[in-house]
This record gives C-alpha cells, structure tokens and sequence, in this order.
C-alpha cells in the first residue's frame, strides 16, 4: 500500500520532539488528541473521518503517536501517517452511534495496556472534537487517572510554521488567487447568488492547473447588497442586480494548509462616499501591513491599523486578524494569537495569519483583507490579488 506523505520523517519528529517538550513542562505523561488539525500536524492523517470518535496518544516514553480510529478507517491511517501497524488501532463499527458502548472505553483500553492507568493524562477540553461525553466516559474508564486541560497545546507550537509548511502556505494563497481572479471574473448583473457561489467553491477545489485544491475547513462567505452588512452571511437564488454591493469570502486550500481572502465587489458605479471608505479601509489594511515585524506584539497591528482608521474619525472594535494553517472544519483558525488590542503575543517569523480587516459600519460595510507569513524583517503576502475595490 503506497503511502502519501508530504514532509519527511525528520518533520514529524521535531514536531513531537516540541510536543513532548511542552509536555514535560507541563508534567503530563500523556497526551489524548482530538482535534483533526493536531492529528494531522503530528501524523499525516488526512481524511473526513472525524465525524465519529478518533483520538491520538502521545506518551513520553514511546517514540511515536498511537492513533485510534473508526476500523474501517485505518486503511486511511496507513496511507497518510508514517505510523508502524502497532500503533494504528480500530474500534469495531458496533462502537459508532452506540448507546450500549462507548468509543472512550476502547480508548481508555488502550491508555491503560501503554501504562497509563494511573498517569497525567492532558486533554483538549475547548476542541471542537472532545464533548463532555467524551471527557465523562474517560474518566469514568480511567478513574485512578488524573486529567489536565491541555487545550491549545499543540496549537501554540503549530502557530509558527516551518519551512516546508510555508512552501504550501504559499501554494494555498495561489490557488486563493485562482479564486478571487474566478469569482470576480463570474460576476454580472443576472447571475445567480448561487453559481457565483459555486464557481467559488469549483475554483477552489480545481486550484490552479498546477497546484489541485481541496475542500476547506469553512463555507464561502457570501453577501450581497443589505447582506453585505453581514459578516457571515451566505447566498441564495437570486440573480445579481446592475447596481450592488458583494463582500465574499474565499479559500485555497493545498494539502490541508489554508489561506482566506476577501474582495468586494462592486457591479455598476459606486458611490463617491464608499470610493472613499474602501479606501480608508485599504489604506489601514497597508499601514497594519507595514507594521509587522518579528518582535512586535500584535496589538501593535492592531495599534497601526487602528491608528489609520482614526485619521478619518473610524474604529474597528473586533480583531483585525487570526491565525491561519492546517484547516479542518469547523474552524478557520488556530485558535491561538489575535490581531487585536491588548494581544501580547509576539510576532516570529514563519507564523501565518489572515488580516480581516472588514469593516461593517451599519450601514456600510467592506472586505479588502490579506493572508501573509511573518518574516526575518516584515511580512510576506501569501496572495497577490491587488489590495483595491472591484468595479464592474
């Protein structure tokens, strides 16, 4: 069975090697993983099959993860991880959907053969992945075991990306690029929400000819005219006016590392006045931009930004950027370092984050925003798509 790998085994390794790291910092003798992008980080493993119960083991004193999976889907395991056949387990399918028998039985079966029946066992208690039932059944199984929140361990460490990370953190943004270059290129009075929408999503997954997309880890963000007041908004099957406003939101998304992107869109001649706040909002998006460098807090891009918007008597309240890298649904970010005020989190190089500096003002609202990596002396675009308002 060919085996599909995108980084080499020295990769993998200094990725656990930081993970036990923390670990024993934080005197944890295990670590239980359910978040589909730290799989993904630490193993390779790649397929939509978080959907039912999954879990990771890391133990200080094995050399490599165990993973423990859906059966039917260890033939993905084996396929997308470097990991040996004894560490790869599969619950039986009578497991899935069980009111008879938990998936965190077998997990617990598996912590306790390893030695971990009385261990430190850290957990990720704000996943997406790890319910209260999942946490309730572990204890229970495991009841002379200690259990740590380790929330966002793993995700700090992956806030920095390393060099191979960036080589498809570069990828993704060309294909965010193939995107915006298609939806901008669809959009005319009589075309429906809907397949402007849709060419979306086909441009994301066809990529470029060179580069071949995937599925990413949100929906498309779509509003039109008043839904253009919305920050999440999404489309319906109305045909596109001669006179309107589109704010969307896109991916690219390369072997699960994800950039977002978003335009607006204006069919038929804008306003003087909102001319003039698409250019405000582009011109604080640069002077935020421009502030980036390693060393810096990010509320000091927060500051920057904040600081061109006042000039014209403006304010954004909410964060102007998140961290972006391995996306799995639901979540488009990393959970971890904030562009906002306050943040005191400092800027390295290799660290990636999307700047959404949209502004919804009541009444108007527009998204210019920019993927970039932090650099050795600034900041890198991850896309190329001009910082400018579309005309139509």
């Amino acid at each position: 069975m060919e085996q599909i790998l995108y980084f080499e085994r020295g990769e993998f390794d200094a990725r656990l090697a930081s993970v036990k790291a923390e670990m024993s910092r934080r005197r944890l003798d295990f670590l239980l993983i359910s978040e589909p992008p730290n799989l993904n980080y630490l193993t390779g493993y790649d397929a939509y099959s978080f959907y039912t119960p999954q879990m990771g083991i890391v133990a200080l004193d094995r050399d490599e993860p165990i993973f423990i999976t859906r059966g039917m889907d260890t033939t993905s395991a084996r396929i997308t991880t470097y990991l040996s056949d004894s560490s790869i387990h599969g619950f039986p399918d009578n497991y899935v959907n069980s009111s008879e028998r938990s998936p965190y039985d077998y997990v617990a079966n598996v912590v306790r053969e390893i030695g971990g029946e009385k261990a430190t066992i850290g957990v990720e208690m704000g996943g997406y992945y790890y319910s209260a039932r999942a946490h309730a059944d572990l204890i229970k199984a495991l009841p002379r075991a200690s259990f740590v929140d380790a929330d966002l361990l793993i995700n700090w460490i992956r806030l920095v990306k390393s060099p191979a990370e960036l080589v498809f953190m570069r990828e993704a943004g060309l294909i965010g690029d193939a995107v915006i270059k298609r939806v901008v290129e669809t959009a005319e009075p009589g075309v429906r929400e809907c397949d402007l929408a849709a060419a979306a999503y086909h441009q994301e997954i066809s990529g470029t000819p060179e580069l071949g997309g995937s599925y990413n880890s949100s929906v498309v963000h779509l509003g039109v005219g008043e839904r253009a007041l919305a920050p999440h908004s999404s489309w319906t099957d109305k045909p596109l006016s001669n006179s309107t406003v589109i704010n969307i939101e896109v991916h690219g998304t390369r072997r699960r590392y994800q950039i977002n992107v978003s335009r607006t869109i204006c069919l038929g001649k804008p306003s003087p006045g909102y001319e003039n706040l698409a250019d405000v909002a582009i011109e604080a998006l640069n002077a935020g931009l421009d502030s980036v460098r390693p060393g810096r807090a990010c509320s000091e891009v927060y500051g920057a930004f904040q600081k061109a918007l006042a000039r014209h008597g403006l304010e954004k309240d909410q964060r102007i950027g998140y961290p972006i890298g391995i996306g799995y649904p639901p979540s488009v970010a990393e959970r971890t370092a904030s562009l906002r005020k306050e943040e005191k989190t400092i800027l390295q190089p290799g660290m990636c984050f999307h700047m959404m500096t949209g502004l919804w003002l009541g009444d108007q609202a527009v998204t210019i925003t920019q993927p970039f990596a932090v650099t050795e002396t600034g900041y890198e675009p991850l896309t190329f798509t001009p910082r400018t308002l579309v005309v139509k």
